[in-house]
Formats: C-alpha cells, structure tokens, sequence
C-alpha cells in the first residue's frame, strides 16, 4: 500500500517539475513566443470559423466544416498544455545522440495535438473529395500510427538506435497516408466536382507535412544539426500555423462558398449495382 506520505511527496516532485518548466518556458523568450502566438491565432480562427460556418447547412458540408473547427480548438487545447508546462518534459538523451547525457525539454504534448487534429485534417479532405469510407479510415488510422510511433521515437531515452527505428516506422505510416492524398483521392475528388480546391489543399497539406519528419531529424530530438530548442520549437508552430489555420480557412471559404456542389454526393446518387426485382 501506498502510503499518504509518498503521495504527497510524489505529488509535490510533479508540481516542482511543472513549476520548473513552465519557467523554463516562460524565461525563454524564442520558446515561448512560439507557444503564445499559436494560441492567439487558434482562439481568432476558432471565432473566424465560426462565423463562417453559421449559413452552412448540407449534412456532408457540415461534417466538413465540424472537422474544420476541431483543428484550432485543439490546438489551443494542445498550445495551452505546451506553454503551462503540462505536456512538456526534460528527458536525457541516450548514448549516440549528438547531445548524450544532457536533459533536454521534450514537448511531447506536440504529438498528442497531431494525433487529435491532423485527423481532422484528413477527415476534411475526405469529405470533400467523397471517397469510400473504408479509405479513409484507413488513411485516418494509418496517420494516428504515424502520430503515435512519433511519440515513441521523441520520448525513448534507453536507445538512439530505437528512437530511429520508431521515426523510421512512423515514416511509414506517412507514405500510406501520402500514397491516399496523391494517388487514390484525387480521382473521387474529380468525380466529386471538388478536384480544384481539393488540389491546392493537397499540395498544401502534403508540402507541410513533410515538413516534421525534416525538423525532428535536424533538430534536437533527432541529429541535432539545430540544438535550441526555441528555433525547433517555432519551426514546428510555423508548419502549424500554415498547416492547420490557412488550410482551414480555404477549405472553409471554398466549402461555405459552393455548398451546392459539396452537398451532392457522386456516390450517392450513383445507381444501385444490387439487381432490380422483375
């Protein structure tokens, strides 16, 4: 059994650790800027996406424009947790590791923001092009893998060689879900009538995305070619700032601008391949 004294000694180290790395945070000025200025920009496009919204009224466009919102209200959420110390750490870098031995601030609660919004994010896109629902869960899930074997591979301390093989792994889960955006979705969006904006917010999403595998390989969680942890911190809050707000006001002005052609679906109203009764 526990006892009362441990807890609250247990209790007391957490606190202490918070306290500790919200300073760190707070007395950082490249850290925390990057954190602050994303939750400024979550909470005007919560409101912005809002407004934009409120005529929309086809069940598909809908659906469409609830995946929209979710994005800066969980970012906020995430952005929060990031600049109060809650979903950051200091973790020791494993032997091999350009920065071995040394305690390093790991914002883990970066991974826990993609794993909720960039499906979202995927949802959207889905909707808009129309495509069979056994896709895009596929895709969906493939991309929670990839958010959560990157998780893995920034949090392991007992192995470089693990922390890579995690990145590798979560590398895959990425090329299943670019091979969906590229290859198979672009088709059900042409049949769908939404190619045109489905493709600038391909080519938006899939040049952004690539870019986190590049920042956690350069930065201090991979080869730490970049070892502060401000610049690798604002490198990820700028993808995000282009990857989540600006996508989604296109997508959400395109959407409240053409909900007649989002609210037909191809696929519904194809005819039944079941044989007709004679």
């Amino acid at each position: 059994m526990v006892s009362p004294a441990t807890v609250d000694v247990s209790r007391f180290l957490l606190q202490t650790t918070q306290s500790d790395t919200f300073s760190e945070i707070q007395n950082d000025v490249l850290l925390s800027s990057s954190l602050w200025i994303n939750i400024a920009l979550a909470g005007a496009a919560i409101l912005l996406f809002v407004y934009m919204g409120r005529n929309v009224t086809s069940s598909r466009a809908r659906i469409i424009w609830g995946a929209t919102l979710m994005i800066p209200l969980v970012s906020i959420s995430s952005y929060l947790g990031l600049a109060s110390g809650l979903t950051v750490g200091m973790i020791e870098m494993p032997a091999g590791h350009a920065l071995a031995g040394q305690e390093v601030l790991s914002q883990w609660g970066r991974y826990l923001t993609w794993a909720l919004s960039t499906p979202m994010i995927l949802l959207a896109l889905g909707y808009l092009a129309d495509v069979d629902r056994g896709s895009l869960f596929t895709v969906i899930a493939a991309d929670i893998g990839m958010c959560v074997t990157g998780l893995a591979a920034a949090l392991i301390t007992s192995s470089y060689l693990f922390r890579w093989l995690f990145y590798a792994i979560s590398c895959a889960f990425f090329v299943a879900v670019l091979y969906a955006l590229l290859v198979e979705w672009p088709d059900a969006a042409a049949d769908a009538g939404t190619d045109e904006i489905f493709s600038t917010l391909r080519v938006l999403t899939v040049v952004l995305w690539l870019g986190y595998p590049i920042v956690w390989a350069l930065g201090v969680e991979g080869l730490a070619v970049v070892q502060s942890v401000g610049l690798t911190s604002w490198a990820y809050s700028a993808l995000d700032i282009f990857a989540k707000y600006v996508f989604a006001f296109l997508l959400l002005q395109w959407v409240a601008a053409n909900e007649r052609t989002v609210a037909t679906s191809r696929r519904d109203a194809a005819p039944s391949s079941a044989p007709s009764d004679d």
